[in-house]
C-alpha cells in the first residue's frame, strides 16, 4: 500500500468524488432510469434495512481498495452511502420537510421533487464525519471527502421560508462552512464542494453563487476544491464547447478548482483565468464505458501544459464514477494512474 509521506507530488491522480456502487447494494438499474434523486430514494437500496450500514461499510471498503489497486494517489470513500452527491447532505439539515417534497426544476429543465424549505436551515450535527473517519481508519492515502455546494443546493430545493433564493444559499451555507471545519478537524487532507449549478444558472451564480462559495469557505484552513462539470454523462448527453462561468472562481479562495475536459474538449485556454489554482483536470470521459488507453489519458493531460503548470494539475475523472459498470470504472482508474507513471517520467 502507497503511504501519504511517497506519494508523488507531481500530477497525483484522484476520483472527482463517486465509485461505482455494486449491484448487490443498489439497484443500478432504477438508479440510471431516473434524474439523481434531491429527496431521499430508499428504494435504490437493494440491502434490507437493518444491515443497510454494514453493507455500505464493506462497498466502502471495496471502493477505497479498487482505489488503492488501481494506483490513485488521492483516496476518496466512493460516496458509496449516497443516492446521489446531494441529497444524503441535503436531506440532513434542520428547516427541511422532507416528507412532503417541493419541486424545482433539474438543470435538464425537467421537474424534480426537491427537498422544501420551511423554517431555518441549521447543521443539527456533523453529517460526513463519520464516513470521513471510516475513510481515514482503512487508508494511508491522502484522502478526499466531498460536500454538495450551497448554490447548488439552494438550485435543488422549493424555498418556502426565506425571502429570496440568495438568503437560502447564504443559510446553506453556513451549514456547509462548519461541515467542512469539522471533516479537516476529522483528518481530510481535502474537502470538496461540489456545484455543478454555477455553470449550469451562470446568471445566478454571479449575483450570489460566488459569494455563497466563498461563504462555506469562510475561515478554514485545510485544503479545499470546488468542483464544477455539465452534469452526470448518463443522463446529460449533450456538451457545451465552454463553461459559462469558471473564470469568476479566480476570485474565491478555495486552493483547487475541478473541470471535465475530456467528454467537452473543453479549450484550456480558460485555465489563464486560473493561474493561482491547482486544476483538478479531468481526462476521462465517462460517456463511453470503454476504457481509455494510456497513451489517450496522458495527450488529455499535455493539452493543459500551455496553459498551466504540471504542479498545478491533478490528474481525474471528469466527474463523479456513479453510474459506470464497476469493471469500466476500474480500467479507468488505471489507464489515468497509467499516464500519471508515463508524464512523470517524461517530465
Amino acid at each position: 500500500m502507497t503511504t501519504t509521506s511517497s506519494r508523488p507530488t507531481l500530477l497525483p491522480t484522484s476520483l472527482v468524488g463517486s465509485y461505482a456502487q455494486p449491484e448487490w447494494l443498489i439497484d443500478r438499474a432504477k438508479l440510471a432510469g431516473r434524474f439523481p434523486p434531491r429527496v431521499r430514494a430508499q428504494e435504490l437500496w437493494r440491502v434490507d434495512p437493518a444491515y443497510l450500514e454494514q453493507a455500505q461499510d464493506d462497498a466502502t471498503l471495496l471502493a477505497i481498495r479498487a482505489q488503492e489497486q488501481a494506483g490513485l494517489d488521492i483516496v476518496t470513500d466512493g460516496e458509496m452511502r449516497r443516492e446521489s452527491y446531494s441529497n444524503h447532505f441535503a436531506t440532513a439539515l434542520d428547516g427541511i420537510d422532507i416528507d412532503n417534497p417541493g419541486t424545482a426544476l433539474d438543470r435538464s429543465g425537467h421537474p424534480n421533487p426537491v427537498p422544501r424549505i420551511v423554517g431555518p436551515i441549521e447543521r443539527p450535527r456533523p453529517i460526513e464525519v463519520g464516513d470521513l473517519t471510516f475513510l481515514r481508519q482503512h487508508t494511508d492515502h491522502t484522502i478526499k471527502m466531498t460536500v454538495p455546494g450551497p448554490f447548488t443546493m439552494s438550485q435543488q430545493a422549493q424555498n418556502d421560508h426565506y425571502p429570496d433564493a440568495e438568503s437560502a444559499a447564504m443559510a446553506y451555507a453556513a451549514a456547509v462552512n462548519a461541515e467542512i471545519k469539522d471533516l479537516h478537524s476529522a483528518g481530510a487532507d481535502i474537502v470538496q464542494i461540489d456545484e455543478p449549478y454555477l455553470q449550469a444558472r451562470p446568471d445566478a451564480a454571479r449575483a450570489y453563487g460566488l459569494a455563497a462559495v466563498q461563504r462555506a469557505l469562510e475561515g478554514v484552513t485545510g485544503t479545499t476544491a470546488v468542483h464544477l462539470c455539465f452534469g452526470y454523462a448518463a443522463i446529460i448527453h449533450e456538451r457545451p464547447e465552454g463553461y459559462s462561468f469558471l473564470p469568476e472562481l479566480a476570485g474565491c479562495s478555495a486552493d483547487q478548482i475541478s473541470i471535465e475536459t475530456a467528454q467537452s474538449g473543453l479549450d484550456l485556454g480558460v485555465l489563464k483565468d486560473l493561474s493561482e489554482k491547482t486544476i483538478i483536470l479531468g481526462v476521462i470521459d465517462l460517456s463511453d464505458h470503454a476504457v481509455e488507453s494510456v497513451d489517450t489519458v496522458a495527450d488529455r493531460v499535455r493539452r493543459a501544459f500551455d496553459h498551466t503548470t504540471p504542479e498545478r494539475i491533478t490528474i481525474a475523472t471528469d466527474c463523479g464514477m456513479k453510474y459506470l459498470p464497476r469493471a469500466s470504472a476500474e480500467g479507468k482508474m488505471r489507464a489515468m494512474a497509467g499516464a500519471a507513471g508515463i508524464l512523470r517520467e517524461e517530465l
